[in-house]
């Protein structure tokens, strides 16, 4: 027997016992995963003498780990859906707008649109039937064996790529597939989700646990959408549209021309901005920058100026921080101590003072900019600049977008630029790579190089840029003129080594352990490039790695 926290209680259990068991019958439609220890696990986990006084936790769809698992589940019931009807047809799952699934079809001429409705139904039936999903472990020869019989071969190339010799398979009835993510014990656990036709596939929409549970409204973000066809676009012509794709490249011995081909393509943004901004010169007197955490702005804004430069614009570039209120001041703004301060709300910011300078600069007044000591918690008297007429003022920073920031800017002088990253990237059809995970891994790389800060330190804080990127950023990215796509095709091949070492320092017993083993999960797959004199100094890659010619 083993002892074992459940609800609360202390309960004596067999070896061998599920967590599930623990559960009312009538209760578990509603779970989704549980946590043992500090470590997510499904439910039917079988506990054993390892686990013995340890906490089990059931864990709903609050929680952003069951959140991942339900919406994994969801996907692989569309799988098997798609299997029963279409065997032969492949498709491909991608991250979308409003925050779903899309789902498109990779075979030729097959009609989608005649599709949904016989998806959606096989989709409720298999809900329906409430079939059970069972993890179930074989060799690598059994695991590519199975996968042939379900004809995903891009699983089969992905097994290349791993260093073990077994492999987790989920198996439903007579289906089996594995989508890199916990399940739900069973398909019945899955009641809350809307699958909706949009060309050139489908969204599938599901419980987001920054929602508590709830779904969001669909909206057809125009530009975040445009933004997703041209990443995929650039995806099919590098041919980098998987993991193997990029693993084939370096095998092959392509790992220089793979470097400068992702170069190229922020090269090639560069010159299209450079471009927009020239043509309008006369009219725009500020360019505003703002990106979620890790898109590399600073470095962006870097080499934006020197492209500017040469087209003849000498931008002046100003730091939204040095307009920061003093900590006494956010508290009284805010009526909360300083220790429960929110430092990055838009009233942190002395928006009149911002909004009036800005406003005599492109009016061609002299003007002292404040410069925030940070040390001491104070402004102080900065440098005293005049803007020549014709030449555009850069801000950069969470709130450039928002419109209240610059309010006394007429809107048709402002050139309103969003970066981040956009990969249109996939582990394999089945299974998109999430660009905020990989900024995660770009933010512990330098976190850890340039901040001495640990994985775990910058985890724990994560989920915190998470919720400002959601309050302050990403509203406001539909406004923009143009979009960045920040991502390099092979940055984590160069961030894997780094990254790995970092996140093997987090212990099974660490609350950290959660996230930093699904990233690990994620960099296993890459090859890796060793040689990091390959990626040029002026790199947007460099702000995490070092070795920047813009940090001396």
């Amino acid at each position: 027997m083993i002892r074992v926290n459940f609800n609360g209680q202390q309960l004596k259990v067999s070896e061998g016992t599920k967590v599930i068991d623990l559960v009312e019958k009538k209760d578990r439609k509603n779970l989704v995963v549980c946590q043992v220890g500090a470590q997510v696990k499904e439910l039917n986990y079988k506990l054993s003498e390892k686990n013995n006084g340890m906490t089990i936790k059931l864990l709903n769809l609050s929680n952003a780990e069951a959140g991942r698992a339900y919406r994994t589940s969801l996907s692989y019931i569309v799988a098997m859906a798609f299997y029963r009807i279409y065997p032969d047809v492949k498709i491909r799952f991608s991250y979308t707008i409003s925050r779903s699934i899309s789902c498109q079809a990779l075979t030729a001429n097959f009609n989608m649109s005649r599709a949904v409705d016989a998806i959606s139904a096989e989709v409720k039936r298999i809900i329906d039937a409430d079939l059970p999903i069972e993890r179930v472990t074989v060799t690598t020869e059994e695991a590519m064996e199975i996968y042939g019989k379900f004809h995903l071969d891009d699983k089969i190339e992905m097994l290349k790529y791993r260093p073990e010799k077994t492999v987790h398979l989920y198996k439903c009835g007579d289906y089996y597939n594995y989508l890199h993510a916990y399940m739900v014990p069973s398909t019945g656990c899955i009641h809350n989700y809307t699958i909706t036709p949009f060309s050139p596939g489908f969204v599938i929409q599901y419980p987001r646990h920054d929602l508590d549970g709830g779904i969001p409204e669909f909206e057809e973000e125009a530009t975040y959408c445009k933004t997703l066809q041209k990443a995929y676009e650039w995806a099919v012509k590098a041919k980098i549209q998987t993991v193997s794709d990029i693993n084939r490249k370096i095998d092959r011995g392509e790992v220089l021309e793979f470097v400068q081909l992702c170069e190229a393509h922020h090269n090639k943004q560069l010159t299209e901005l450079g471009d927009m901004i020239e043509k309008e010169v006369e009219n725009v007197r500020l360019v505003a920058i703002a990106g979620p955490s890790s898109s590399g702005k600073t470095t962006f804004c870097n080499r934006l100026r020197i492209e500017l430069l040469s087209r003849g614009i000498n931008p002046v570039t100003i730091s939204m921080d040095d307009f920061y209120f003093e900590k006494e001041k956010i508290c009284e703004i805010q009526g909360k101590p300083i220790g429960k301060l929110d430092l990055e709300h838009i009233n942190c910011l002395d928006i009149e003072l911002f909004n009036k300078a800005l406003f005599d600069l492109i009016n061609g007044e002299e003007v002292t900019l404040p410069r925030f000591n940070f040390q001491l918690n104070r402004r102080e008297a900065g440098k005293t600049i005049r803007v020549e007429q014709n030449v555009p003022i850069i801000i950069e920073g969470i709130h450039a977008l928002n419109e209240k920031l610059t309010k006394s800017i007429p809107k048709h002088r402002k050139f309103k630029i969003y970066i981040a990253p956009h990969a249109q990237l996939n582990i394999d059809d089945h299974t998109p790579l999430s660009v905020t995970n990989a900024r995660l891994i770009r933010r512990i790389v330098r976190d850890m190089k340039f901040r001495n800060c640990p994985a775990a330190t910058t985890i724990d804080m994560w989920q915190s840029v998470r919720n400002g990127e959601f309050r302050w950023i990403y509203p406001n990215q539909e406004n923009a003129d143009y979009v960045f796509n920040s991502s390099l095709g092979y940055e984590l091949c160069v961030l894997k080594k780094q990254a790995m070492d970092a996140l093997t320092k987090i212990t099974p017993s660490d609350p950290q352990y959660l996230v930093a083993n699904r990233l690990i999960k994620i960099l296993k797959y890459f090859r890796e490039i060793d040689d990091e004199s390959l990626v040029p100094c002026n790199s947007l890659l460099r702000e995490f790695i070092g070795g920047s010619c813009f940090h001396v």
